[in-house]
């Protein structure tokens, strides 16, 4: 659909204000310049799900520093990949990363498909991400929408419907303001907006470029779009893990590929449910933390409960692990949860000691 009138000054206005305060990106080019390398748009477009622009930089310094190429992140082994990963969460988005990068190369000569359609097939992208790297990467006009651009076009129209019901309301509105020209720019520019002036809370209506176009502004609480639908406790769900140490070494498991952590390394865990077993996988003289390990996933709570134990050297635990060195365990990749667990298990022995 293309931009008219209110519509085609939004674009024009945000453009102008982008062309002097545009963020500047490690993943980005500067404004009105030539697009940016796809590899890279894709790669930071698939760090920043779910994760603030702080948080991926120095992930995304030292992806492309390890691998600059698709053809390299291809190549790479699964668990080398997954211990890079750790820390950024979601880990089914490292996952989808490798299969993604290994089929451009096998199928599509290492390039990345340049259309909306041609993005989408590939293992792991979903409309946002194909939309964001058509645009940002080829200069395609495309439709995206991220939380940022959500939460600006909801204000921009006054969207009164609750989300998510409003989304497709939202994309409608989005595709209205879309330009055909500078359509990655535009994109990046509604984004730098909802993450810097538009903000969740305390709007800077004052500065905004679009106030005068804003709907949102004429109301009593600009910051009460989009309107969010009343939020669901999560269940909270309770587990046991367990150190294993043997002369200096920890044993690490590797959890399922699908499912929670999937190809991540961990401590050995129970089931995480309202009742979890609390049987240990080996015979041991076992101490207990007393305050659990507590970790918030995105659909239920969990609190951990650590054991540990020293064990001889000719004993092995059940089933398929690596001893790892102690002293290196902040180099195993751990996810956040069982870097915690490590963390306290340190804590409580010292406090033992």
């Amino acid at each position: 659909m293309r931009v008219e009138g209110r519509d085609t000054k939004i674009a024009s206005d945000l453009l102008a204000h982008y062309d002097v305060h545009a963020r500047r990106l490690p993943w980005r080019a500067p404004p009105g310049a030539n697009a940016a390398d796809p590899y890279r748009v894709w790669l930071s477009e698939v760090m920043l799900q779910q994760t603030t622009v702080a948080a991926v930089g120095p992930y995304f310094a030292k992806f492309t520093q390890r691998w600059p190429s698709v053809a390299d992140l291809a190549a790479s082994e699964d668990a080398d990949l997954m211990a890079a990963w750790a820390g950024l969460g979601y880990y089914a988005r490292a996952r989808n990363l490798l299969a993604c990068a290994r089929a451009v190369v096998r199928d599509h000569g290492g390039h990345f498909p340049d259309t909306e359609d041609g993005l989408r097939a590939l293992p792991g992208v979903g409309a946002y991400t194909a939309a964001a790297v058509a645009a940002i990467a080829f200069g395609r006009r495309a439709v995206v929408v991220d939380a940022n651009v959500e939460r600006v076009v909801a204000r921009l129209f006054a969207i009164a419907t609750p989300l998510p019901a409003a989304r497709p309301q939202i994309r409608e509105a989005a595709d209205r303001i879309t330009p055909d020209a500078r359509a990655g720019d535009f994109a990046q520019a509604m984004m730098d907006l909802g993450a810097t002036i538009c903000t969740p809370r305390n709007p800077a209506c004052g500065i905004c470029p679009l106030r005068d176009d804003c709907a949102a502004v004429l109301t009593a609480d600009p910051a009460a779009y989009p309107v969010k639908a009343a939020k669901k406790a999560k269940p909270h769900r309770l587990g046991h893990g367990w150190w294993i140490e043997r002369d200096g070494h920890v044993w690490l498991v590797r959890r399922p590929d699908k499912g929670l952590l999937g190809g991540m390394r961990a401590l050995p865990s129970s089931d995480w449910t309202a009742a979890p077993d609390a049987t240990p996988p080996i015979d041991a003289d076992w101490m207990m933390i007393d305050i659990p390990v507590a970790h918030v996933f995105t659909h239920f709570s969990l609190a951990l409960t650590i054991h540990h134990t020293h064990v001889g050297s000719d004993a092995t635990p059940p089933g398929e692990g690596e001893w790892w060195p102690v002293e290196r365990i902040g180099d195993a990749g751990l996810p956040t949860l069982f870097a915690r667990a490590a963390d306290a298990v340190r804590k409580d022995k010292d406090a033992r000691d």
